[in-house]
C-alpha cells in the first residue's frame, strides 16, 4: 500500500517495513535479532530453523525496492550477543546499502560492534521535517516515524471472536511501525477518530476505517 505524508511516498509492505520512494530509504523497526536464540537458550521450545527467517525476509524485501540506505528504528539486537550476531555481521557483508541505526532500548551491545560494521548510531534523525526515533515522540513542525510499541488492532467477527493484526498505525503526526521481527508480539491499540490504521493481512497491506 502506498500512502502519502508531508507530499513524500512511502509504500508500506507486509513483512512490517515501509520504502520512502523520494529517499530510498527502507525503514525498519524492531527487528529484534537474537530473541529466537534467547529463548531457546532459556527452554523455550521455537525451532531452529527459525533463526534465518529474519534475513530471509529481510532479503526478500531488499530485492523490491531501489534501496540505497536501510534505517533501522531501534531494537535491532534483542538483547547480548548470541550466535545471530555472526549470522547478521555475515549479512551486512553481502549488501550494498548504507546501514543505520536509532537506537531502541533494546540496544545495549557495545557501538564498537557496529561500527565495526560500517553501521551509523544514532539517537534520533531528522530528515526533511520528518523526525525518526525509535520511541514515538512528539516534536512541534515534525512528523514522527518510530517503533518500540509492536502496534496491533483487534478486529471483531459476527460471531463475537477477535482477530489480532499487526499494523501501520498513523495519527495526525506519527507513524508507528509494526515489529519486523519474529517472535516480538503486538500491543494491541484503539484508534480515536483522527487516526488511520494499516492492518498487515497476510500479503497485503489493508486500511481498516474506524
Amino acid at each position: 500500500m502506498k500512502i502519502t505524508i508531508n507530499k513524500q511516498n512511502f509504500i508500506l509492505h507486509p513483512c512490517g517495513a515501509a520504502f520512502w520512494e523520494e529517499k530510498k530509504i527502507l525503514l525498519i523497526s524492531d527487528l529484534h535479532l537474537g530473541k529466537v536464540s534467547h529463548f531457546r537458550k532459556h527452554g523455550m521450545a521455537i525451532p531452529e530453523k527459525a533463526i534465518p527467517e529474519n534475513f530471509n525476509r529481510l532479503n526478500n524485501i531488499l530485492e523490491l525496492f531501489d534501496i540505497e540506505t536501510i534505517i533501522f528504528l531501534g531494537d535491532l539486537f534483542h538483547s547480548k550477543m548470541n550466535n545471530e550476531w555472526d549470522l547478521f555481521s555475515d549479512w551486512t557483508k553481502t549488501i550494498t546499502q548504507q546501514l543505520i541505526l536509532i537506537e531502541g532500548n533494546h540496544d545495549v551491545i557495545s557501538k564498537k560492534h557496529y561500527t565495526d560494521l560500517n553501521i551509523e548510531i544514532h539517537s534520533e534523525i531528522i530528515i526533511d521535517g520528518f523526525l525518526l526515533t525509535h520511541h514515538p515522540s512528539t516534536r512541534e513542525n515534525f512528523f514522527n516515524l518510530c517503533g518500540h510499541i509492536h502496534p496491533g488492532i483487534k478486529l471483531k467477527g459476527l460471531g463475537k471472536q477477535f482477530l489480532g493484526l499487526s499494523c501501520f498505525f498513523r495519527k495526525p503526526n506519527q507513524l508507528i511501525f509494526p515489529a519486523f521481527g519474529a517472535f516480538t508480539g503486538n500491543f494491541y491499540l484503539i484508534p480515536e477518530e483522527k487516526d488511520k490504521v494499516y492492518v498487515i493481512a497476510k500479503d497485503e497491506v489493508i486500511e481498516i476505517k474506524n
